[in-house]
């Protein structure tokens, strides 16, 4: 599950840094003007247009793979194993037991004289 994790993170880094230098890459709106009279990228390597397609597309691509990787590492952090609950509807604990105390030992008998749980004494600093 671990290696699984990692390799969401991984994925979801690579596609954010993609996501990120494509949009530097594209031309805004006002780029299209300046393209009209002559200063454009006509004669590139994907035409007049084709890089802003190419552009789009793989930006498109890599968004949705940003947006899948994000999902998928909040349901694996969200999950969580949950104890099976009683027949009353509560998580089932195993009692606590007592160990003996010696006969002789003077520190056992304090031990055993103190409470077992703080849940059975009642609180004496709350106010009412």
């Amino acid at each position: 599950m671990l290696y699984l994790k990692t390799l969401i993170i991984v994925v979801q880094l690579l596609s954010a840094l993609g996501v990120i230098g494509l949009v530097l890459l594209q031309h805004g709106k006002g780029a299209d003007m300046g393209a009209a009279f002559g200063s454009g990228a006509s004669g590139s390597l994907f035409g007049a247009t084709g890089s802003a397609n190419f552009l789009s597309r793989t930006t498109a691509v890599l968004a949705a793979l940003f947006f899948a990787t994000t999902l998928a590492l909040t349901y694996l952090g969200a999950y969580r194993v949950k104890p099976s609950a009683g027949v009353l509807g509560a998580a089932v604990t195993a009692p606590v037991t007592a160990s003996a105390p010696a006969a002789g030992s003077a520190p056992a008998a304090a031990s055993a004289a103190a409470p077992a749980s703080p849940a059975s004494v009642p609180a004496t600093g709350v106010p009412k």
